[in-house]
């Protein structure tokens, strides 16, 4: 008779459920963005964001984690092809190429400032409905650099 393996009684029905399990998708893009509000001056830009208040580029990474079930007879949490095309219609052909306002209106003048932690609210908005059933996202990290990045959780600041 086999002897079980360490971890493998996690996955029987005896234990009472299914594991829940995060998968973290990355992909890559590369956009301009300049954070400056329409209703400053360039001066006053300038002033309260400095360089970051003319246009510039990143290669940014964004980290897409889901959470759900795993079924390990089954598949895993999602079906990788689904999410790579929600990912490549909202991130990937969304913003590769182009300013952060040319790929969302949202942050054009007088709207969004396109910071790392509004792009990762905007993309949470983007990627949460077209997820499948039973599949849920988790986290959204927008990465602008190796020591700059912002999460965002899906939670509100009043609670």
């Amino acid at each position: 008779m086999d002897q079980p393996r360490p971890g493998v009684e996690l996955l029987s029905p005896e234990r009472g459920g299914t594991p829940t399990v995060r998968l973290t998708r990355i992909v890559e893009f590369h956009a301009g963005h300049e954070i400056r509000r329409a209703d400053w001056t360039p001066e006053q830009n300038a002033e309260h964001f400095g360089r970051a208040s003319q246009l510039h580029s990143h290669t940014y990474q964004c980290h897409v984690t889901v959470s759900g079930a795993l079924h390990p007879t089954a598949g895993g949490v999602v079906r990788l092809g689904e999410l790579d095309a929600l990912l490549k219609r909202e991130v990937t052909d969304r913003f590769e190429g182009k300013t952060v306002h040319e790929g969302a209106p949202e942050f054009g003048p007088g709207g969004w400032l396109s910071t790392g932690e509004a792009l990762s609210v905007y993309l949470w908005g983007r990627i949460s409905g077209g997820l499948p059933p039973g599949v849920r996202l988790h986290a959204i990290r927008v990465q602008e650099g190796p020591q700059l990045y912002s999460e965002y959780f899906g939670e509100s600041a009043g609670g």
